[in-house]
């Protein structure tokens, strides 16, 4: 775990020399009248504050850099703006630095620019000797300009980046590196930093305990399988208080087993991105303090291939005592989703219960690399997940559960099996055979975040992480 960066409040620049950084919000490219601060001028026709811009000028033994933010903008692409600036811009921050605050900017802007200004100190280059980023280095302070105190705010907006942090190295290191042990060691010890309770299930444990799907889907590796349970209590802990369940995919890696895949299986490391999301939640919600309770189950195992992996055809029985036809073994994320809930909902019985999972190529093909897919019965948990997934750019769409696909997850054989068949309607048929082992429970969504959890963007050559799920949690969370 890294050293957190930290902030001062500062009132003005007398002294000051080192890197500022100035938001901007647009004006226009004909405009007559320059933008100034700090007796620095800049021209319209160099800079206007157009949105993903910036500009650098250096004047007073400082290195001005005036960012564009365009005329409104949004939570994510603030993030986004400053996490740029914070990564790319890394040769530039010397000991010194200091973020104006606009004085229009509301208490999320402010943990926008934050969370984005920390989050760039993020290097996927995990096995390369690379430098330190400079705002987190013991000595580095970064000063903030405002009439007012921001503190409470920028310690969440750090809380909130730190738990990011630690899930996009989760999901970025290699599966021969996190494996589900290296998970249930990981939640170990984020329970013991941040204060919530951890029990683990190893295969005597989860063979005793009856987890017969999650076992029949770890039985191919080596590596032995690890059944997650967190629990965190609030300080004032109530009978009113309300009790959240999360449950998240864990698959360390996923060859697909016996129906192992023909193409994507690089970037498979990629399927614990789910149960990475439920772990930094964790995190968070216990970093945070946040005045509910919290059961979260992690099954984690690796989708591997040998002469124990499970067979298609094989029939298992799984926690709940329904028995399962295996028609794909790479329809494996909802077996162990499946054992997940019904142990949560027999042991916990919490009111709220969200699972989360890099569960279907086919909620890819619906909605690409833009937002999640949303299942659930609820129609008020429905309503506030996708606002909170609004609020701060982790967007959600919400997709049908209707009885007419009931039928794609019906067996001859068993009570149940786990794939459909068919290439269509993927990620609804999974949901309903998630649905299957909720008990009918009033307040469960699904979130398929296949498209969402791991891929492109400007800050590094090849796919990775992106942590979606961490924050969107818990917001949801908060907002209940």
């Amino acid at each position: 775990m890294t050293n957190k960066m930290k902030t001062i409040t500062i009132k003005n620049l007398e002294g000051f020399s080192g890197v500022i950084l100035i938001p901007v919000f647009e004006t226009y490219s004909k405009s007559l009248v320059p933008i100034e601060f700090h007796g620095v001028s800049v021209p319209s026709k160099v800079f206007y504050g157009k949105k993903d811009t910036h500009y650098l000028i250096e004047k007073y033994d400082c290195l001005h850099i005036f960012i564009g933010l365009g005329t409104v903008i949004n939570y994510k692409d603030l993030k986004t703006i400053f996490r740029r600036i914070s990564a790319k811009q890394k040769e530039s921050f010397a000991s010194e630095v200091a973020l104006v605050v606009p004085e229009q900017f509301s208490l999320e802007q402010v943990e926008a620019v934050i969370s984005g200004l920390y989050l760039g100190t993020y290097d996927v280059g995990h096995f390369k000797k690379t430098e330190k980023h400079p705002f987190l280095n013991d000595n580095f302070e970064l000063s903030l300009l405002s009439k007012i105190d921001f503190a409470k705010t920028v310690a969440k907006a750090i809380k909130i980046a730190d738990a990011q942090l630690e899930i996009l190295n989760l999901v970025d290191l290699p599966p021969n590196v996190v494996t589900p042990k290296y998970l249930s060691n990981w939640a170990i010890e984020s329970g013991k930093k941040y204060g919530f309770e951890v029990e683990i299930l190893g295969f005597e444990a989860s063979k005793k305990a009856g987890l017969g799907a999650f076992l029949s889907v770890g039985k191919g590796s080596e590596n032995e399988p690890q059944f997650v349970i967190m629990n965190y209590i609030p300080e004032n802990d109530n009978p009113k208080t309300k009790h959240i369940g999360l449950v998240g995919k864990g698959i360390t890696f996923d060859t697909g087993g016996l129906n192992i895949k023909t193409s994507g299986m690089l970037h498979m490391k990629s399927d614990m991105a789910g149960g990475a999301a439920v772990f930094g939640a964790m995190q968070l919600i216990a970093d945070l303090k946040l005045p509910v309770k919290v059961t979260a189950i992690v099954p984690c195992a690796e989708n591997s291939v040998d002469a124990k992996a499970f067979y298609p055809s094989d029939v298992i029985q799984s926690y709940s005592g329904h028995s399962i036809e295996i028609i794909d073994t790479d329809a494996e994320g909802r077996l162990i989703l499946a054992d997940g809930l019904s142990y949560l909902i027999k042991n916990f019985k919490p009111e709220f219960i969200v699972d989360i999972a890099t569960l279907t190529g086919s909620s890819v093909g619906t909605f690409g690399y833009e937002c999640g897919a949303l299942f659930t019965n609820n129609e008020a948990i429905s309503k506030k997940l996708q606002e909170s997934g609004d609020a701060i750019g982790e967007r959600l769409w919400q997709l049908p559960l209707w009885d007419c696909y009931k039928s794609d997850i019906e067996s001859d054989i068993a009570d149940v099996k786990n794939y459909s068949g068919k290439p269509v309607a993927g990620a609804i048929s999974a949901a309903k055979f998630l649905e299957y082992f909720t008990e009918e429970h009033k307040a469960w969504a699904h979130l398929d975040i296949a498209g969402v959890a791991f891929g492109d963007d400007e800050f590094a050559k090849s796919k990775h992480a992106t942590a979606y799920g961490v924050h969107l949690l818990v917001k949801f969370i908060e907002n209940l």
